[in-house]
């Protein structure tokens, strides 16, 4: 892979946007093989969790807006495509935010699980300031964060600080920069210490049922709790609990 690194260590799928030098700006080849990388993660029965990070001083800056490539992108998910195939994964996604996060960039970080941001971070939708309308501020800025608070950054272009993040509840966490992988690694260290059917079970609740009512939420959420109740992970919790030790999880 030449715009991305994609590695798995440990159940973990480490996947790296690598264009520094354009700022992690998202072309048509990178968006080829983000998929490639987020297929993997969805697929691929060695990796429980991933990370997703960014190479340099910058996460992600958004669409390559001089990006030449020909659209003729046959099995290439567009953009807003491939932010929703990343919503459907039903591991865990750990979105480690190492610089400025714009525009679509902002897109794979919503679409996580948990944001962990640097100090050094901000995230924003800069489109106004180059005559560009959004679709990620309006669609999933404005219910993450209070409404008038949104548009009081989406309509003036202006970015949100790693502190405005954590304030109004888009970051899960923010750490010094040097200490960013190291913190989500040990998040990711954690949650594999729980049975991961049970993981991506309440992740699929909670996507599935999103937009719901209470009543289907709970409908849906009850339907999972019994699928994953089938496995051998659940007997196997129980049996450790009652031996009092740790749990040996096989993901089936």
């Amino acid at each position: 892979m030449s715009t991305i690194k994609y590695e798995v260590k440990d159940r973990i799928g480490y996947i790296t946007l690598n264009r520094p030098e354009k700022r992690n700006a998202i072309d048509l080849a990178m968006r080829k093989e983000l998929q490639e990388a987020f297929e993997d993660v969805k697929f691929n029965q060695d990796v429980w969790v991933s990370i997703l990070t960014g190479e340099g001083n910058t996460f992600c800056s958004g669409k390559d807006i001089v990006d030449t490539s020909p659209e003729e992108n046959r099995g290439i998910l567009s953009n807003h495509e491939i932010h929703q195939y990343q919503m459907h994964i039903f591991k865990p996604i750990i979105c480690a935010v190492n610089g400025g996060c714009y525009a679509q960039g902002c897109g794979f970080a919503l679409n996580s699980d948990i944001i962990i941001m640097s100090d050094k971070a901000a995230f924003g939708w800069p489109q106004g300031n180059r005559g560009i309308s959004s679709v990620g501020g309006p669609s999933r800025g404005t219910h993450v964060v209070p409404y008038h608070v949104a548009m009081g950054f989406l309509m003036r272009a202006k970015a949100m600080s790693a502190a405005d993040c954590l304030r109004w509840g888009i970051a899960t966490e923010v750490v010094p920069h040097a200490e960013l992988m190291a913190t989500a690694r040990r998040y990711a260290e954690e949650i594999m210490e729980c049975a991961p059917l049970a993981v991506r079970g309440m992740k699929e609740a909670a996507r599935l049922a999103y937009d719901l009512p209470l009543e289907s939420r709970m409908q849906v959420a009850q339907f999972i709790v019994e699928r994953v109740g089938m496995s051998e992970d659940k007997k196997e919790g129980i049996q450790a609990f009652r031996e009092k030790r740790k749990p040996v999880w096989r993901g089936r």
